[in-house]
């Protein structure tokens, strides 16, 4: 693929790194050639002085005929007036535009432009990693909308079949990680000590899946028991 980077910040220089040491062909811009000493002193790829939004910049980069286009400068208006130009005039068939303000980047989303959203991530990750008891997010979608994550096994589930940690619509039991080992038959094991359970989840489910997880006193029968099954309350104790 024929990548084109915006921005040689930390992020941008990372990302154009990254993607030449998996093969792709990759130019990246910036207003300032200082910017370019982040860069490997052999990096294969095409630095180009300029800007993202320049129509004769980007075609020094290869805008006509890319595959993708990435603009991560640290200013919202140029990443979106970037992606917009790569799209719209260029047809690159994938763009995605970095964004500090995480209001303007679920509009942004709503109106098909594809964003990520610097910090709803960093706020997601750093809460996740203050919360022992909380899984580890490993992924996000643009609109911050899906989670993927990692919720190590409660004590109070070994023995309870893995399903019931799903509710429709809200959380997907994706795999389970056992003695180190990914499985993807995960909805027909039954919970064992150790396991890592790996699952997709809603922005609104988070709160859910905790309850189902951990429980509370009162809401479920007792500790660790989850109070609803497959997302329905649960009336009656499994006999197991």
């Amino acid at each position: 693929m024929h990548v084109i980077v915006v921005g040689c910040g930390r992020v941008g220089s990372g990302l154009a790194v990254s993607l030449t040491a998996e093969g792709h062909e990759v130019a990246i811009i910036d207003r300032s050639s200082q910017a370019f000493r982040r860069l490997p002193d052999r990096w294969p790829g095409t630095r180009v002085v300029g800007s993202g939004f320049d129509r004769d910049d980007l075609e020094r980069a290869g805008a006509i005929g890319a595959d993708a286009l990435a603009s991560v400068t640290n200013g919202d208006n140029t990443n979106i007036l970037t992606v917009r130009i790569a799209r719209e005039t260029y047809m690159i068939p994938h763009v995605v535009a970095r964004i500090y303000d995480p209001r303007r980047a679920e509009i942004y989303q709503r109106l098909g432009i594809p964003t990520v959203a610097t910090v709803t991530w960093t706020i997601d990750q750093v809460r996740r990693r203050l919360l022992q008891d909380a899984g580890i997010s490993e992924w996000s979608d643009a609109s911050g909308q899906l989670t993927l994550t990692e919720w190590p096994l409660p004590e109070g589930w070994a023995g309870r079949r893995l399903a019931e940690v799903e509710v429709p619509g809200k959380v997907s039991l994706v795999a389970v990680t056992r003695a180190g080992v990914p499985r993807l038959d995960a909805t027909e094991l039954v919970g064992q000590e150790g396991d890592v359970l790996q699952l997709a989840v809603m922005s609104g489910a988070i709160a859910v899946l905790e309850q189902l997880l951990h429980g509370r006193p009162g809401a479920g029968g007792g500790r660790g028991e989850p109070p609803f099954a497959n997302g329905q309350p649960s009336t009656t104790r499994s006999q197991r």
